[in-house]
């Protein structure tokens, strides 16, 4: 049954790939969809990220990841290198799960 799931998965992952590799030059010109289309993987990143942070299987969590995560946003917004927002937002919440 999980090999049947897998199998489904990849083929709804290609044909989704597959239908946005046959939508029409002139479909994607458009401005709104091309600002749509840039909006996207920041959208969905972002939705990643917070349900990462914030879920505790089905409850709300805040604690060393949220911490982590701030460290992070302040790194960032210090135009820190990435390498260093990463390490510095992992050993942010790594020293408070230590305490």
């Amino acid at each position: 049954m999980t090999w049947l799931a897998i199998a489904v998965a990849c083929a709804g992952c290609y044909l989704l790939k597959l239908a946005g590799l046959s939508v029409p030059e002139r479909v994607l010109d458009r401005p709104v969809v091309r600002r749509v289309a840039d909006l996207i993987p920041v959208a969905l990143l972002a939705a990643l990220v917070a349900v990462q942070v914030a879920a505790d299987d089905q409850r709300l969590a805040l604690d060393a990841r949220a911490a982590g995560l701030g460290a992070a946003v302040v790194l960032l917004v210090l135009r820190a290198p990435f390498l260093l927002v990463v390490v510095g937002a992992a050993l942010t919440a790594a020293l408070l799960r230590l305490l």
